[in-house]
């Protein structure tokens, strides 16, 4: 499978997320939720109105990869931050919380193909992304439609946040890191989503994202960056002579 600057639309289960819509930035997202162990989920509303295409006629809210407490770390990580990178964008609720933050003299790069749509001039998954997003003209959002190790031959900009979520094979999350880590400044952050196991969540030992983490920086006591938070799936890195004793 060709590597890919993508989330997984539905990696996410649909019974763990959360029907009822909460207010967080400027938009109204549905966050993804660990399952409560014994308590059957029954989804309230049609799978089908799942579609991107009802996100994009304003149907229905954006479903969001993450939950709420992530929502909040990317906020928080991205506070002030003036170039940002997520690689996997999505309905782009993840995208919302980043443009949120950052300074809003700044830029959001937003790396995605769009390539899973079935039907290709129409892809209702790019068109909501970009509706949710696009709101407003500050931040700056630049958006790539290609692969990330395609966006990164012509890349030559820092990037004080890097969100790596495109695709979840453990080689592509590697490949991912190796190519646009060097760009992260000094004082730069690096998130990774559905990167760690948690009580009731989706992710599992086998993950691609889950074994990179553990083996580039749980077990790799000489790697030059350290995990500094974890929240839920997300894992946040940073430069080990950058994070205070």
């Amino acid at each position: 499978m060709p590597h890919a600057a993508r989330k997984w639309y539905s990696l996410v289960p649909p019974e763990w997320t959360r029907e009822t819509s909460l207010e967080m930035s400027d938009a109204k997202i549905q966050f993804a939720e660990a399952a409560l162990a014994g308590q059957p989920y029954r989804p309230r509303s049609p799978r089908f109105f799942r579609h991107p295409f009802f996100a994009w006629v304003g149907l229905r809210s954006p479903i969001a990869q993450h939950t709420a407490a992530e929502h909040a770390a990317l906020e928080k990580y991205a506070r002030a931050r003036k170039s940002l990178v997520e690689i996997g964008v999505a309905e782009g609720a993840s995208a919302v919380a980043l443009r949120t933050a950052m300074d809003p003299q700044g830029v959001l790069y937003l790396i995605d193909p769009f390539y899973l749509s079935r039907v290709r001039p129409l892809n209702f998954l790019r068109r909501a992304a970009h509706r949710i997003v696009s709101g407003g003209s500050l931040p700056k959002i630049a958006w790539i439609e290609s692969f990330s190790q395609d966006a990164i031959r012509s890349w030559n900009s820092p990037i004080d946040f890097l969100l790596i979520d495109g695709d979840h094979e453990e080689t592509a999350v590697e490949r991912d890191w190796n190519d646009w880590h060097p760009y992260v400044t000094p004082n730069g952050i690096v998130a990774f989503h559905d990167a760690r196991l948690f009580p009731g969540g989706w992710t599992s030992p086998d993950y691609g994202p889950v074994r990179f983490i553990d083996r580039a920086f749980r077990s790799n006591l000489s790697s030059l960056w350290t995990i500094v938070e974890e929240v839920d799936s997300l894992v946040v890195v940073a430069r080990r002579d950058r994070v205070p004793e």
